[in-house]
């Protein structure tokens, strides 16, 4: 077992652009991949797990350890006349896979041809082309659990497969490394999908039904066509999914935009449930191009002429640049169709980002009718919304506290989506804004991390978004139950922090080197020594003199010295604490303290 330092990961990814990780190791053995996670570098740092890097952009190097599967087997498994599998490690290029399907005369991956990547990650993308998608073939694969540091076998119906999704790009993300899956194919069998273009012509122009051969010639083909090489202008192939919606909506956009938007009705997921809606999937390459973003670029960065989906480095491109592009599409075709485009690629960013949404109290700054100078001040930052963060790391945004100005406040930090919610408690102010979060339930359900107290009483507050037959357009939330110990959402660890709220026991999180507590009068010191090591702290610090629920200035200070992050910032902040260029002075506040302020942006490297 070899661990590499300063890594070069370029030749592990299809968009060209430099990368290098702090530490990698590869494995070709179950064996060895223990030993990886038994080493001092997988303990102490980040770990992510690559395949052929074919849907990721690294947004920065990656300080922390990359881990890859060079375990390349394929084998043939029949278990009687009617059941064959194909066996395949996970670091097979899919290519391979296919082709080894072809020679064997093996059906059922032929409409899969020419796809990039490695095996593993067909079954954490559900990758799919005309009309087939891996969920369809996948039987069971073998994952290592890095929980228990043993390999277990999980099923299709575990896995939770949907478009371009599964349960490895949610709940267990960076929790299971994939092994190897197994694929059921049909021996000698016959293609079964030829109804998607250009396949349901293809009999007609062969002159007689194409064998599995000339299907994954013609998949071929078409995707040569269309796609570019990588190893000319490097991409990630398809960089935005085709948007699932409800039909009625649908028929809403159409209306809206003066367009008649092509549209495919998908089958029903429960066909015997009459009140499950009807849902169609729309062709993202047909929005992109007739909002005439075809051809448009950002540095080095391009939208492929031939493929509207597809973002290519013409050579010179930046991260940034490919992320900006993809914003930048992202935000045309909402404008012009009223429709949210999300990427299939996942962002790779160790980086924390946190925007501060609101620093101010349950009464907010300026309070109504007050002529006090920090409520009549000029200064923006003495404006103070209900207090609230955003936090988004590897691509994942999420929203703390929606409290009654979120709405506002996502208008003014033009806010285009968030991936799920955490409720620190339920006063009003960190709760009043959920109705806001409308916007963003259109295409999916929004998840929400609280504790069991604040679940039961957002139920009766807001029960007409968690009745069983609900007004339709309400916003689609599903409630998750966490109490104080470690959670992942979307593979990102999230650290609880339970402190008292005058004698109401309400949640702070942590996550990786940053924290953000609000609300708090006491911290126990079992609570404190989770908050060691914190590169930043937010937390509040209501004025200077003694509140019965909240921590005072003084207060917070002496809980930043003995926590001694790096930086501090302090929130749910009200007009007695001063105005804000006034604060570090009246309150004399340490070199690595400051306060904090609406619209405050702050990077965790």
């Amino acid at each position: 077992m070899i661990i590499e330092e300063d890594k070069d990961l370029t030749p592990f990814t299809t968009f060209n652009i430099p990368v290098k990780a702090r530490y990698f190791a590869q494995y070709t053995s179950e064996r060895e991949l223990i030993r990886i996670s038994r080493s001092e570098e997988y303990i102490n740092n980040e770990v992510l797990h690559i395949g052929g890097g074919s849907n990721l952009l690294f947004l920065t190097d990656y300080n922390g350890l990359v881990i890859h599967n060079a375990m390349k087997e394929i084998m043939r498994y029949d278990k009687d006349e009617e059941n064959c599998f194909i066996i395949a490690d996970a670091g097979v290029k899919w290519t391979d896979l296919v082709e080894f399907a072809l020679q064997e005369n093996l059906a059922g991956l032929e409409n899969l041809a020419h796809i990039p990547g490695e095996v593993g990650a067909s079954a954490v993308q559900n990758v799919g082309a005309y009309g087939v998608e891996a969920k369809d073939v996948i039987s069971y694969l073998y994952c290592f659990d890095t929980q228990t540091r043993q390999t277990v076998r999980l099923t299709n119906t575990q896995c939770r497969f949907a478009y371009r999704d599964s349960i490895f790009k949610n709940e267990w993300k960076g929790r299971f490394f994939i092994l190897r899956v197994a694929f059921k194919v049909v021996p000698g069998g016959k293609p079964e999908h030829l109804d998607y273009r250009p396949l349901d012509t293809l009999e007609d122009r062969l002159g007689h039904y194409p064998s599995i051969r000339e299907v994954a010639d013609e998949v071929t083909r078409v995707r040569e066509e269309k796609l570019p090489d990588p190893k000319v202008l490097g991409s990630a192939g398809s960089f935005f999914k085709n948007p699932e919606v409800r039909k009625r909506y649908w028929q809403e956009l159409c209306y809206l935009s003066g367009e008649q938007i092509p549209a495919f009705p998908l089958p029903k997921k429960n066909p015997d449930d009459p009140e499950e809606v009807e849902r169609v999937k729309i062709n993202s390459a047909w929005l992109i191009d007739q909002a005439g973003l075809k051809g448009s670029h950002i540095g080095g960065a391009k939208v492929y002429e031939k493929q509207p989906l597809v973002i290519v480095n013409e050579g010179n491109a930046s991260p940034h640049d490919v992320k900006s592009l993809a914003e930048k599409v992202i935000r045309e075709v909402k404008r012009k169709f009223f429709i949210d485009l999300y990427p299939e690629v996942n962002y790779i960013d160790t980086d924390i980002h946190v925007t501060i949404l609101g620093s101010g109290t349950s009464k907010g700054i300026p309070e109504v009718g007050c002529l006090c100078p920090v409520c009549k001040s000029e200064d923006p930052r003495d404006k103070r919304l209900r207090a609230s963060v955003l936090i988004e790391t590897n691509g994942v945004k999420i929203l703390v506290d929606p409290g009654p100005d979120f709405r506002q406040q996502a208008i003014r930090e033009e806010m285009m989506d968030i991936d799920a919610v955490l409720v620190t408690h339920i006063h009003y102010d960190h709760v009043g804004g959920f109705d806001d979060i409308r916007p963003f339930c259109a295409q999916k359900n929004i998840p929400v991390y609280t504790r069991e107290d604040v679940a039961r009483d957002l139920r009766k507050h807001l029960d007409y978004v968690f009745r069983d037959h609900r007004y339709p357009g309400v916003p689609a939330l599903d409630l998750n139950i966490i109490d104080n110990s470690p959670f992942h959402i979307k593979g990102i660890k999230i650290t609880p922090i339970e402190v008292n709220h005058g004698k109401l026991p309400i949640f702070g999180y942590r996550i990786g080197d940053f924290a953000y507590i609000t609300d708090a009068k006491t911290i126990s010191e079992r609570e404190i020594d989770k908050l060691r090591d914190l590169k930043v702290l937010i937390i509040n610090a209501l004025r200077k003199r003694d509140h019965f629920a909240h921590l005072t200035v003084p207060e917070a200070l002496e809980i930043i010295k003995e926590i001694k992050p790096e930086k501090a910032y302090l929130t749910h902040m009200c007009h007695d604490i001063g105005c804000h260029k006034d604060i570090p002075s009246i309150h004399d506040l340490p070199d690595n303290v400051e306060p904090a302020y609406d619209g405050l942006s702050l990077t965790i490297k």
